[in-house]
């Protein structure tokens, strides 16, 4: 393949995370739809009979241990391995925020965490194979409309309505908006690119998180 230095170098980075999004999706496919659990089609159901100290089935443990070890490896890979983008701090915020969730969703047995496979699902599969990909309406659609939809009103309204004094409410809340808001963000990236094609002020398709290199070296 007659890869550009710069294209070299992510290969690993997207090969990774093409990988594991693979093996993240099909499993949350499995969870959600070739199994009795009704989150998908039903989120307000993970807050169904909750109560403190309640088993982990093992399926679950297992999305619990698969999210966390990625998102604690890609703590470290964003800050040292990959390749520096203008949203890094931001993409660095979103898997501390992630991994916090996991984690003190497991930790204390509350629902926060089974949510997290619709929203899995809700990630764009194809932004792993090539970044500009991720920059689709399809992103526009399951983070910015199912992720409100199903998540955030399952845990911001149904969870007060079945569980009235739920543990860390408002902690496990705020970390959902700030994920909603970086869905935000990163949907901006989407705008800009979509004007630059149009505007024809990008003559090959790009990613527009990228630092120009030609204008770093001018400064």
């Amino acid at each position: 393949c007659n890869l550009q230095p710069k294209d070299a170098a992510k290969m690993p980075e997207s090969a990774w995370k093409l990988l594991f999004y693979t093996l993240s999706w099909s499993y949350g496919i499995y969870l959600l739809f070739f199994t009795d659990y009704p989150f998908f089609y039903d989120p307000p159901s993970v807050f169904y009979d909750w109560k403190k100290g309640m088993d982990v089935p093992t399926d679950i443990a297992i999305a619990y241990l698969l999210q966390c070890s990625f998102y604690g490896h890609s703590i470290y890979a964003t800050a040292y391995m990959d390749t520096w983008r203008k949203d890094s701090v931001v993409m660095l915020l979103h898997h501390v925020v992630t991994l916090t969730l996991i984690a003190f969703s497991y930790a204390f047995r509350l629902c926060w965490g089974k949510l997290r496979w619709v929203s899995r699902l809700s990630r764009d599969p194809r932004g792993p194979l090539n970044p500009p990909c991720s920059l689709c309406p399809g992103r526009f659609w399951f983070r910015l409309y199912w992720f409100p939809l199903k998540v955030l009103y399952a845990t911001c309204y149904s969870s007060l309505q079945l569980v009235p004094n739920i543990p860390f409410y408002f902690f496990f809340n705020a970390l959902l908006l700030v994920l909603t808001l970086m869905n935000v963000y990163w949907f901006l990236y989407i705008v800009l690119f979509v004007a630059k094609v149009l505007m024809g002020q990008m003559q090959e398709v790009n990613d527009v998180r990228e630092y120009d290199v030609e204008d770093s070296k001018k400064t």
